[in-house]
């Protein structure tokens, strides 16, 4: 089976073939990154328009590359949500057109289902059930996953996503978008001792999240210390510290939640996806622990951490191999698309 994957849902336009039996045959990807950075963050209008003019492109590019046509699909996944309305409905109508045109069936996929089973891509991979921290730039999620489509939510973050914290803090510090990554390697370069940042919803049971509070304390130690700095010089390293004080706080915060999951399910796996998952000190901290708690964690590889089209031909892959055996689910055959999408809804 031949399943061609869209992913539209923000800046990334994400094309990819996985063939059930020979694993992903092609993968296109195309990054909005240079378009948003004047801006400092992505617009909604400008990323819609510019899946327009590359998606049709990049699906004659992955037929090329894995050396089929259109016709030797076997059906279309697309991401529904959650995401962007317009630029999801640009891969919801194309992805529903190319199964009307070839009468082939399409199938809808969670955005968040897509990461929660990227690294089921790797040759190392952990099976059902096992704990998930979905952990991108609008999610921060602790997810029970018992099988495909049985998913509950552990914990969920009360305001600001991880991922958009890194953002926010990058801004503040002047660094360039998209921030995570330019925060993880100023943080290289500083002291994580120098400033005691809080650890939010630490000191109380449960496992949600919260992030704003840590924002608001980066900025105000930013505020107060800046002051005092008497060079260029010191102006960097002040930034590089609260850099690095900042993603401490947020990995220990992370991976703290992570063992208390671990404890309370008693699984025995941890799957990291979605964008802060290619953090390279979050990827070594919960190896850490792993060894400490006896539990294994498992990463996709860096470049499906971020959006991607190869999570959505998998997912596409996964739900349609599970219709055959099943009763398919009813398909009005709409064009639709979910902005906001609960992943406990999922079936």
């Amino acid at each position: 089976m031949k399943i061609l994957g869209i992913e539209s849902s923000c800046d990334e336009t994400g094309i990819a073939i996985y063939d059930t039996e020979q694993g992903l045959i092609a993968d296109q990807l195309y990054s909005q990154i240079a378009l948003h950075a004047q801006y400092g963050g992505v617009v909604p209008e400008l990323a819609s328009r510019d899946h327009v003019r590359k998606i049709v492109p990049l699906i004659e590019q992955a037929c090329e590359e894995a050396g089929l046509s259109l016709d030797d699909l076997d059906g279309i996944a697309y991401t529904a949500g959650p995401g962007l309305i317009g630029a999801l409905l640009v891969g919801a109508c194309v992805g529903r057109s190319v199964a009307w045109a070839l009468d082939k069936p399409a199938v809808e996929i969670h955005h968040m289902e897509g990461h929660l089973l990227a690294p089921l891509l790797e040759d190392d991979k952990p099976e059902f059930p096992f704990l998930s921290l979905l952990v991108s730039g609008g999610h921060t999620l602790l997810v029970d996953v018992q099988g495909l489509g049985d998913y509950q939510i552990l914990g969920d973050t009360l305001d600001d996503a991880a991922g958009e914290a890194f953002d926010k803090t990058a801004k503040l510090l002047g660094l360039p978008y998209p921030g995570g990554r330019h925060i993880a390697e100023l943080a290289t370069q500083g002291d994580d001792q120098r400033f005691q940042f809080p650890r939010p919803m630490m000191n109380r049971p449960g496992l949600d999240f919260s992030f704003s509070g840590l924002k608001t304390f980066t900025r105000v130690t930013w505020e107060n210390e800046v002051s005092l700095c008497q060079s260029d010089a010191e102006k960097q390293q002040l930034k590089a510290d609260i850099a690095a004080c900042f993603q401490l706080a947020v990995i220990d915060t992370l991976s703290k939640k992570c063992v208390r999951a671990i404890k309370q399910t008693t699984l025995k796996s941890l799957v990291i996806a979605g964008g802060v998952s290619a953090n390279v000190s979050l990827r070594e901290t919960l190896d850490k622990l792993g060894q400490k708690h006896r539990f294994k964690p498992y990463f996709p590889s860096p470049k499906y951490c971020t959006d991607n089209g190869a999570m959505i031909a998998f997912a596409g892959a996964l739900r349609m191999q599970h219709e055959q055996g099943n009763e398919p689910a009813a398909d009005d055959q709409g064009i639709r698309a979910f902005p906001r999408w609960n992943l406990e809804q999922l079936s």
